[in-house]
């Protein structure tokens, strides 16, 4: 939850590069955190469970047409938090790692996690998710992962 989220960087004073004191760039990660809900986790979520969880729950594959519109529907939200987000900036809200890189980047672990590497073909996010991944270190990374990463073995 960002509301939890939130609160739990008030409360125990994280470092400000988590959640800015700098009025700009506060406004960079609340405006990520608002606009993530119906873009990225929408539709990165909706990838996951057309893919992975329907065709678990019903026995059924999801039909190629239907894959490749949810597909779809991710690309245009990945290229748009490619342009209006990331830009040019190694993070969302500039230099440093924020709360909005660290919930953008599990979010789109979903995808992955269902077979979707959407970093593949998109040199600006894999180098984001690099360093992302650096800034909380690598194996927190893999350990807060590991269950999403290894759905497919259901």
């Amino acid at each position: 939850s960002i509301a939890i989220l939130l609160y739990l960087a008030r409360k125990f004073k994280t470092p400000d590069h988590w959640y800015p004191s700098d009025l700009q760039k506060r406004a960079r990660v609340d405006e990520y955190l608002s606009w993530q809900h119906i873009n990225i986790r929408g539709k990165g979520s909706k990838l996951f469970l057309t893919k992975v969880l329907l065709p678990l729950l019903t026995g059924q594959p999801l039909s190629p047409e239907k894959l490749e519109g949810v597909t779809e529907e991710l690309n245009v939200v990945l290229k748009q938090f490619e342009e209006k987000f990331l830009q040019d900036k190694p993070f969302i809200a500039g230099s440093e790692i924020s709360l909005a890189d660290l919930v953008a980047l599990v979010e789109l672990m979903q995808p992955v996690g269902a077979g979707y590497n959407l970093f593949e073909e998109r040199p600006k996010l894999a180098e984001w998710r690099r360093r992302v991944e650096e800034a909380v270190g690598k194996q927190l990374f893999q350990e807060a992962h590991e269950g999403i990463l290894n759905i497919k073995n259901l």
